[in-house]
């Protein structure tokens, strides 16, 4: 999935491009920890979690997406990361689980 079909599938705004995303998976999770011990790379990230750590782990678990739900806003220094770590940020009016609802094609027990 693209980035722009992602965005178009939960009414997303863009706040951090990233032209070039890979997005084969989806997680959801706000608990920073359980990302990184199960989101895979490839991932768009569906969380409330609008702060710089999020950058970090996603980082590390190579999530190239992050989807910040209920239009949470994002602040400049997670917008400064996230372009700085080459990963997008896209906003949403939707709750996490509409999000994931939304984007659960791309969840590996829907292939």
């Amino acid at each position: 999935m693209t980035l722009n079909e992602l965005i178009a599938k939960i009414n997303g705004t863009l706040v951090v491009d990233k032209p070039d995303a890979t997005i084969s998976a989806a997680y959801t999770s706000d608990l920073l920890s359980d990302v990184m011990g199960h989101c895979g790379d490839e991932s768009a990230l569906i969380t409330i979690q609008n702060h710089l750590n999020t950058i970090a782990v996603c980082t590390l678990v190579g999530v190239e997406v992050i989807v910040i739900c209920h239009d949470r806003p994002v602040p400049d220094d997670m917008k400064a990361a996230a372009e700085r770590e080459e990963v997008a940020i896209v906003t949403t009016p939707l709750s996490q689980f509409a999000a994931s609802v939304a984007l659960a094609e791309l969840t590996p027990a829907a292939r």
